[in-house]
């Protein structure tokens, strides 16, 4: 453990009191939001994301001491432990390396160089990688040749002991690593492809790239081409400087044996170590690969579940579609489905006039203020209907109707859930969809939680990373955003409970199912009676759950009750009421704070200074939502078309999605543009993510536009 936290002290740059802090409390069975939010003055204040990486390194290195001591105790029972071998397995920093020196005494399955070894040629291998025999070496393979075992000749003799040669230096762990680093720092990747029809990986038909230097995002995009069958490819090297290398290890400066010695190096090198060093550089480069795409994924993903929601409006979804019917879904200020229908303002129906009816009606009917439209399918033409509709709704009752393009990405994937049926059992399938575009504008982290976060469409190659590798990474991000929000206990769906510290799937559905049948909960207290929730779930828990109806007012806050005292105290000192806090009259708080210190604050309430932090921002806007300082989303009343588009043209824009290369921009067109890396700003940018993030509003110069390949490019500069 101590030596654990040293390396994760060394690593992170972070005092090692912190991390054996982190240890325990992880090891206590507290969840890393409860730890982030909680339990600063032992942690050292460390954000959310710098505990996972803790976390995540946490889990390595202790799978790499496990590893230690699995391979430790094997060749132990093998009878070939040394206290050389021993200290070398222990010094090692990755499980590549523990692997490297495990290879020698491993199982194998049956290889040329077992079956050798069964002929009786290990003796003549030995005596030739000795490199002491100076007499004739083919009068004394002689000695080893049996018809009866399969060794026909000296020829096969010879072959044999080579095979056994060639395994001996393939298993070598230092030869491995030398080689190892040498591809990685001189190695070129390789790649040919050839197509009779047109694909995305034309830029790769012949192309080569260092080792060191190539980009994460080309390397899954080869992957993706050699798994598509379109790419061969390979890792280059200056073999003669490996073989060199190996001879320099190798040779005993014996003519005699030498020769035998040479053959087995290029046998093992080419048969042996080079497939195996490929495989492995091409799985590290994946990783890089995967560990990029994801590092983007998990950003743009945080920026789409933080945007902020659009408070206080009656919503209409508008899930667009051509010969099944535009779906329509409205809903109240609080998500409640009031209305739904099906207009058939798109080809082939065309039915315009019937579909501008039907809208206003609705909208007249339930003082709809903004139209939430998904941009999918028919999403052009459905924006202009949408255009019109405005127009006349303004004319007819002077009232100001706007519209937001919303991504519908997952939308159908909820419409056919398990959990949307369990939502609104009575509503067609086709429905749903149109209901959770317009509630993912209202509040889009309530309704994006309900569907697989790799559904939503702010990836980068997501299908080209390993499942269950991104699956853990995206449920860290919803957990993390879950609970720096926090949620209305008595408004929270199952869903949106799962994700909070402390809570399961199960615990989420018995607390609606307690919710259901006793009503709204009136305390946090009353969390307890809920079955399977006890006192570690709740102190896990309690703090990221709100009950605006509560006649305590610290449970609208994110104040935890384990603090609530402290709170109370320190309302007291400053001179303030409970009353005070209940009506939000606690403006001049910082003013009060600081005329007394926050060190003697901290000292007369006995309480860190961090969390008192924490309590005095909550106190100043109780119930308050992180969300709300985001830029909103851009509120539509027209359009422009892609034909419109001029070079040179300022607009603004919404960002929906940021790769390695750049950002693209909603612009109103229905068509994002692109902003290359390189047009981001007039200063060098290292990465899109240090200038942008998902739903950022961006002022952008039109650069280009290509109608017939519908791109545009666009800049920030």
């Amino acid at each position: 453990m101590t030596e654990i936290a040293d390396i994760l002290s060394l690593e992170l740059g972070i005092d090692k009191k912190y991390i054996n802090n982190v240890v325990k409390l992880i090891d206590s069975g507290n969840t890393l939001p409860f730890i982030a939010r909680y339990r600063k003055e032992l942690t050292g204040s460390m954000s959310d994301v710098v505990l996972r990486k803790l976390f995540d390194r946490l889990l390595y290195l202790r799978n790499l001491e496990s590893r230690k001591e699995d391979v430790i105790r094997i060749i132990g029972e093998q009878g070939k432990l040394t206290a050389e071998l021993k200290k070398s397995i222990e010094k090692c920093t990755t499980i590549t390396e523990v692997e490297d020196i495990y290879r020698p005494y491993k199982p194998k399955k049956r290889t040329r160089a077992t079956i050798a070894k069964e002929k009786g040629l290990k003796l003549l291998s030995d005596v030739i990688l000795d490199g002491d025999f100076t007499e004739d070496i083919n009068s004394y393979a002689e000695k080893f040749v049996n018809p009866e075992k399969g060794v026909e000749s000296v020829y096969d003799a010879l072959s044999g002991a080579m095979d056994i040669i060639s395994e001996v230096i393939s298993d070598e762990a230092e030869y491995r690593k030398w080689i190892r680093k040498f591809v990685r720092d001189n190695g070129l990747i390789e790649t040919t492809g050839k197509s009779e029809e047109p694909t995305p990986y034309e830029m790769y038909y012949d192309y080569s790239e260092p080792v060191n230097k190539i980009p994460p995002h080309r390397i899954l995009a080869i992957n993706r081409g050699e798994k598509d069958k379109v790419l061969s490819v390979k890792i280059k090297c200056d073999m003669d400087r490996i073989i060199e290398y190996l001879k320099r290890k190798c040779l005993k400066n014996n003519p005699v044996t030498d020769i035998y010695i040479e053959k087995s190096i290029e046998d093992s090198l080419k048969r042996l170590i080079y497939p195996s060093i490929e495989r492995e550089i091409r799985s590290e480069l994946t990783d890089i690969g995967e560990d990029s795409a994801i590092k983007i994924f998990k950003a743009n993903l945080k920026a789409l579940l933080m945007q902020p929601p659009i408070k206080g409006k009656n919503v209409m979804g508008y899930d667009p579609g051509f010969r099944n019917g535009c779906k329509i879904a409205v809903l109240d200020d609080t998500g409640k489905l009031l209305d739904t229908a099906i207009v058939y303002a798109t080809a082939p129906q065309n039915d315009v006039e019937g579909s501008i009816k039907t809208l206003k009606e609705l909208v007249y009917k339930y003082d709809v203020d903004v139209i939430s439209l998904g941009n999918g399918t028919a999403s052009r033409e459905s924006e202009e209907i949408i255009a019109r509709l405005i127009n006349e709704v303004k004319e007819e009752r002077q009232k100001e109707l706007y519209y937001v393009i919303v991504s519908e990405a997952g939308a159908s994937v909820y419409s056919a859930s398990e959990l949307a049926a369990k939502d609104y059992p009575d509503v067609n399938v086709s429905l749903r969809g149109a209901i959770s575009i317009g509630r993912r504008l209202q509040d889009p982290l309530a309704e994006l939680v309900k569907i697989d976060p790799k559904s939503i469409g702010v990836g980068q190659y997501q299908h080209d990373i390993a499942p269950k590798k991104l699956d853990q990474s995206l449920k860290g991000v919803v957990e993390d955003c879950v609970n720096s929000v926090g949620v209305d206990l008595n408004i929270a769906t199952p869903s949106l409970l799962s994700y909070i510290s402390g809570i399961n799937t199960s615990i989420a559905n018995n607390i609606v199912e307690y919710r259901e049948i006793n009503g709204k909960f009136k305390s946090r207290k009353e969390l307890l009676k809920v079955k399977r929730l006890g006192a570690k779930a709740f102190e896990q828990c309690a703090g990221f759950l709100r009950v605006m109806e509560s006649s305590e007012p610290l449970d609208n806050t994110s104040v935890h009750p384990e603090s609530y005292d402290v709170a109370k105290s320190l309302l007291k000192i400053l001179g303030y009421s409970i009353e005070n806090l209940k009506r939000g009259e606690l403006y001049d708080i910082d003013d009060r704070v600081q005329k007394i210190g926050i060190g003697t604050l901290s000292e007369k309430l006995d309480s860190g200074i961090p969390t008192l932090k924490d309590i005095i921002k909550e106190l100043k806007k109780p119930g308050r939502d992180p969300r709300e300082q985001l830029p909103k989303p851009i509120l539509k009343t027209g359009i422009i078309d892609m034909n419109q588009l001029k070079p040179g043209m300022k607009l603004t824009g919404t960002v929906r999605n940021v790769a390695d290369f750049g950002a693209f921009v909603d612009i109103g067109v229905h068509q994002d543009g692109l902003v290359h890396i390189s047009e981001l700003s007039n200063k060098f940018v290292k990465h899109p993510l240090d200038v942008v993030k998902v739903g950022d509003v961006v002022n952008v110069t039109v650069l280009s536009v290509d109608e017939k390949r519908k791109r545009i490019a666009l800049s920030m500069k």
